[in-house]
């Protein structure tokens, strides 16, 4: 297939026939993805202004600066292709698909005795990967019963010939209770145990009838051979493949290998619910929620979200069942939307799990969000504010017998950390440990930055430490002409008192509550990002000196290496040959010899 490039002004003259188009914007990015039964009319579509598309189209349309697109030769091609390049790119107006997990599959490896374990990571080169599962119980539920099934080991040796031929291995417990015939010490043949094997596969692939079987001709030949004791043993194995069909079954025995898509949406956001069945057997059930990005239809939005899940659970399906009528039928898609019998069921029964998961959505946000509300409401009410805090800063000092004085102040918006609004100070003006001057100065800096930016100011100020730093920082805002524009506390760290400014008593609020925790987590936050700022300058500081004490090495060159390096330790564990790419041979030589001269020095 090849892409041809196109300007949105040359789109009539696209072709009449089946594609992907993709649309990039100035910065030449894709933006967004998009397949068409027809590409002159899809993309001819967007530049219409008689069209009536929604604002949210309208504004990517402006964005569109080149068009490219690929002929393929049905509507489902085009689908299969607009999934692959939605998954590399992520363009910014495609349907988000909110499913972000990495989901757990059984390998079988490439190996003498095989083994079959569970991994998230997929490395073809191991071997055959069945899944994804949507859960590590549904996946744990098919691994119990193979080993139940079957003797197929668990331990990592190396098998192969010359290796069990060498004697060096010894049978372990698993042999002894009977899950595993000893292979490694060759009381196991491969022929045999890659049977066992064979018939795992089909089970890993939902082929419950073809293991039932091999089970059924195993249980007569033992015993017609008037081996009861094993025909008892293969009974048994049948009776637990049996059981755990039982316990899948959602529908009738002969309905096989189909998928069932359904979708429940809203304004905003859609709800999908993805089934595989084979032999009447329910072997995935998944629930997806999608974005709109551009106020896409629910049949869009179904078509969007059934690719992208077939390929993500690697499905073959000969049929698929839809609640959503499709407006054409699309060539190489057998879909089907049933009205009666037990296919109308599995329609049902999906619908069911997707309204449940709507509910279950709606619910959880609800729950999130009157959680915030709640605890900074009760905040505005233990500390008597005027308005509700949903904007919070906390400054903190740090310094360490004098040295390196810094300072953080740390943001929480809506009662959560907005840590692109985090700050580090250095402090400039006081010389010396003054933790009062010193609180002056950055609250200073802060909201002298915030009034010239002309930005918001916090609905309220957390300064941790008691009444000295709270008066020093209000100094600042009076300064500054801002005191009274914004509540301002300080929090002393040894009985958590609440100090407010003016008042001689500190406010006590009660341990056990939320708006107490929230500010004990902020003042905890700047506290940590002021420590951690603090041992970085020192660590940096400390080096830079011991650096500068070796003739011919000066604050430039000290810079450059840490600049380069990132951290003393990484420094002093670098070669001569690694120093010398930064500073030139002539320091590295000298570098090299202090570190020498100091190995081992406390």
């Amino acid at each position: 297939m090849e892409s041809s490039s196109f300007l949105p002004t040359d789109h009539l003259s696209l072709p009449d026939q089946p594609g992907v188009y993709r649309y990039f914007n100035e910065e030449n990015e894709l933006i967004y993805v998009g397949k068409a039964k027809s590409l002159k009319k899809r993309v001819g579509s967007y530049f219409n202004k008689n069209s009536g598309v929604n604002l949210k189209t309208r504004k990517m349309v402006k964005e569109i600066r080149r068009i490219e697109i690929t002929l393929v030769n049905t509507e489902f091609d085009a689908l299969l292709l607009e999934n692959n390049l939605i998954k590399k790119s992520h363009p910014k107006y495609n349907i988000l698909l909110r499913d972000d997990k990495t989901y757990p599959y059984l390998l079988l490896t490439k190996e003498n005795f095989p083994r079959i374990y569970p991994t998230r990571k997929m490395i073809p080169k191991k071997g055959t990967y069945f899944g994804p599962f949507a859960s590590v119980r549904a996946m744990n539920t098919v691994l119990d019963l193979i080993r139940e099934l079957f003797t197929i080991r668990t331990c990592k040796l190396d098998l192969s010939p010359y290796k069990v031929a060498e004697g060096k291995y010894k049978v372990c417990l698993e042999y002894h209770i009977g899950n595993c015939q000893g292979p490694c010490v060759g009381l196991q043949k491969e022929e045999a145990y890659l049977k066992d094997v064979e018939q795992a596969k089909h089970i890993l692939k939902g082929n419950l009838g073809i293991a039932k079987s091999y089970f059924k001709q195993e249980m007569q030949l033992h015993a017609e051979n008037l081996e009861y004791e094993k025909a008892h043993k293969m009974k048994e194995k049948l009776d637990s493949l049996e059981k755990y069909q039982a316990k899948s079954l959602v529908a009738s025995p002969s309905i096989n290998n189909l998928d069932v898509c359904t979708i429940v949406s809203d304004e905003k956001n859609a709800f999908v619910n993805y089934m595989r069945v084979k032999n009447g057997a329910l072997i995935t059930s998944k629930n997806v929620e999608l974005k709109k990005r551009l106020d896409e239809s629910d049949e869009e939005l179904l078509l969007t979200a059934l690719i992208r899940l077939q390929d993500q659970f690697q499905s073959d399906a000969e049929e698929v069942l839809l609640n959503v009528e499709l407006t054409e039928p699309i060539e190489g898609l057998n879909i089907f939307v049933p009205k009666i019998g037990d296919k109308k069921k599995l329609i049902e029964l999906s619908v069911k799990n997707a309204f449940f998961y709507k509910k279950e959505k709606a619910l959880l946000s609800g729950l999130n969000q009157n959680k915030k509300d709640r605890v900074i409401r009760q905040l505005q009410q233990d500390l008597s504010l005027p308005d509700i805090p949903d904007h919070i800063e906390c400054f903190d000092n740090s310094n360490i017998q004098g040295t390196n004085p810094v300072a953080s102040m740390v943001c929480f918006l809506n009662g959560k950390p907005a840590v692109k609004e985090y700050r580090h100070y250095h402090i400039k003006t006081v010389v010396g440990p003054d933790d009062f001057a010193s609180m002056k100065e950055v609250v200073g800096r802060r909201y002298k930055r915030l009034m010239e930016e002309n930005k918001s100011l916090p609905k309220l100020i957390v300064i941790d430490g008691g009444k000295g730093q709270l008066s020093s920082a209000v100094e600042a805002l009076k300064e500054l002409g801002v005191y009274g524009q914004m509540p301002i506390i300080g929090i002393a760290k040894r009985l958590e008192e609440i100090y407010f400014p003016g008042d001689s008593y500190p406010i006590h609020i009660d341990k056990k509550s939320e708006s107490l925790r929230l500010l004990q987590r902020i003042r905890d936050e700047a506290h940590r990002f002021a420590i951690t700022f603090h041992r970085n300058v020192r660590s940096k500081n400390a080096f830079g000196t011991q650096l500068t004490a070796i003739p011919g090495i000066g604050k430039s060159t000290a810079d450059n290496l840490l600049s380069h390096f990132r951290s003393v330790k990484k420094i002093y564990e670098a070669s001569e040959e690694e120093i010398a790419a930064v500073v030139g041979t002539s320091r590295a030589r000298k570098l090299m010899d202090w570190k020498e001269k100091n190995k081992g020095a406390d």
